[in-house]
């Protein structure tokens, strides 16, 4: 596996291919953006029929990279699901699926956007964590240091031999990574829209997921 290490605020930190974040020292997988019963969400409020599949494709995922890091702690950066009908709606297989995920880690679910309330689900419920020097939430906030967050669902579309390729992306400077979103079905907001490239410095890069972590200058 390809990765991206590099420090934030003096944490030594790994951004994987996948999509999610690795804190070697703590031990720690850190993803955003779930939106677990996406396809769930759209039939039931008519937007169109998706493929039932993206629940398990990114619990499938999730599993796989906590067994590689092995990671004891988990935190997802909100919007882990669609919204909070979709968490309900999810199967029992699906439900032990997560139980089974959670056993034996400290799980943390962020509050997003998406879903602003607990779910009827194991581990804590937080708005925010500070884990210093690191403090985790789901939107970014101008201004802040040492800060790890999604929402954005941020992509980078690069020129490689000779073709134009867009990507999911971590976006990564000085001061804040923001996540790419780890769901399955899950959409993107190009690096160069301006509520990105105001909250991240002119150095920032962007590191492209996919069969290997890609480190490039931000695309503005």
């Amino acid at each position: 596996m390809s990765i991206h290490p590099f420090t934030l605020a003096g944490a030594p930190l790994i951004a994987l291919p996948t999509g999610a974040l690795y804190w070697p020292d703590e031990n720690l997988l850190c993803v955003s953006d779930l939106h677990l019963g996406k396809s769930e969400r759209r039939a039931r409020r008519g937007a169109g029929s998706l493929p039932p599949y993206e629940t398990r494709d990114t619990l499938s995922r999730l599993e796989a990279d906590l067994r590689i890091t092995g990671a004891k702690t988990v935190i997802c950066l909100g919007d882990s699901f669609d919204d909070t009908a979709a968490a309900d709606a999810l199967s029992d297989a699906e439900k032990l699926w997560i139980a089974t995920l959670q056993s034996g880690r400290r799980w943390v679910w962020i509050e997003g956007n998406h879903d602003p309330g607990p779910v009827d689900l194991g581990g804590a419920h937080l708005s925010e964590l500070p884990i210093p020097p690191l403090t985790f939430r789901h939107i970014a906030r101008p201004g802040a240091s040492g800060e790890l967050s999604g929402h954005y669902h941020p992509k980078a579309q690069v020129k490689m031999r000779g073709r134009s390729i867009s990507r999911p992306a971590f976006l990564i400077d000085t001061d804040r990574v923001i996540l790419p979103a780890y769901g399955t079905y899950t959409g993107g907001l190009r690096s160069d829209n301006p509520a990105l490239t105001r909250l991240m410095r002119a150095e920032a890069v962007a590191v492209l997921t996919g069969s290997a972590a890609r480190a490039v200058p931000m695309p503005r």
